[in-house]
């Protein structure tokens, strides 16, 4: 059984199965913090050692053993598809990479020529993210020019492998209330160091990649555009209970249902 884009501490006190573009750097500071007392120098997600990772093999049996006998708390954590696909737009499509390069090499002149996105200098973000948005929708629907990438393919895939594969999650909190529910993580496990979440900082390791958003959330979504995106998040919004009909309101309207999101997803 594979358990992609899953962590889980060196102690085993809890198992997060990772989805991009939702507070994931934080979390995973938060869980090198709770076994060791320090926080990870540089960006978690190149850390090689110090927490366990399915990317890494040695981690890979460990971690397989761990979630199908359930034998350790699991959680996620998911954000409103709005504020997701455009923050991945402005990261991943604008922005430079820590490594100095564009994403994913060729792709940002791929998709600049297939699409007409302008990147560079003073562009008209509003026009270049809907074009964005088409190139993504394709992605997902008709997996060209390309497979969708994981920085925009829907969170309920990501969440979907764990479950399918012999997992179950105890806890899925949202970003936009993510003290309430990382706390609620906390309170129900034991870490050998404990963690003072007013006193952990938000690792955002992609602000500063890309241009700052300069128009309110609700300006880059048209009718066409919401079309779009709830084309390819149709699940997101409704396992994860968020706003479909209001961009501008990123907070979620209800509780999420951890029994049918199983259901749901473990198909």
């Amino acid at each position: 059984m594979n358990f992609p884009g899953t962590w889980m501490t060196e102690s085993e006190s809890v198992v997060y199965r990772v989805v991009p573009k939702c507070a994931c750097s934080t979390i995973g500071q938060i869980m090198y913090y709770s076994d060791h007392g320090q926080f990870f120098d540089g960006d978690i997600h190149d850390a090689k050692d110090g927490l366990h990772k399915w990317a890494h093999d040695d981690s890979k049996p460990l971690i397989a053993t761990n979630v199908q006998s359930h034998k350790s708390y699991a959680f996620t954590c998911v954000r409103n598809p709005y504020t997701r696909i455009l923050s991945s737009f402005f990261d991943k499509i604008c922005g430079i990479q820590r490594s100095g390069n564009r994403y994913r090499g060729n792709l940002v002149p791929m998709i600049a020529q297939k699409y007409g996105i302008e990147v560079e200098g003073d562009f008209d973000q509003i026009k270049s993210f809907r074009r964005f948005l088409l190139f993504a929708r394709d992605t997902i629907r008709w997996r060209k020019p390309m497979d969708p990438d994981i920085h925009w393919s829907d969170m309920s895939g990501h969440i979907s492998t764990f479950i399918v594969n012999g997992g179950a999650y105890d806890n899925i909190f949202w970003t936009e209330k993510f003290n309430d529910g990382m706390q609620s993580v906390l309170d129900d496990i034991e870490t050998p160091h404990k963690v003072t979440l007013q006193d952990i900082p938000r690792f955002n390791e992609s602000e500063g990649h890309g241009p700052k958003r300069a128009h309110p959330v609700e300006d880059y979504f048209d009718d066409l555009s919401m079309h779009l995106v709830y084309e390819m998040y149709k699940k997101d919004f409704r396992l994860f209970k968020y706003d479909f009909e209001d961009p501008s309101n990123k907070m979620p309207l209800g509780e999420i249902d951890l029994d049918e999101i199983h259901a749901k997803l473990g198909d």
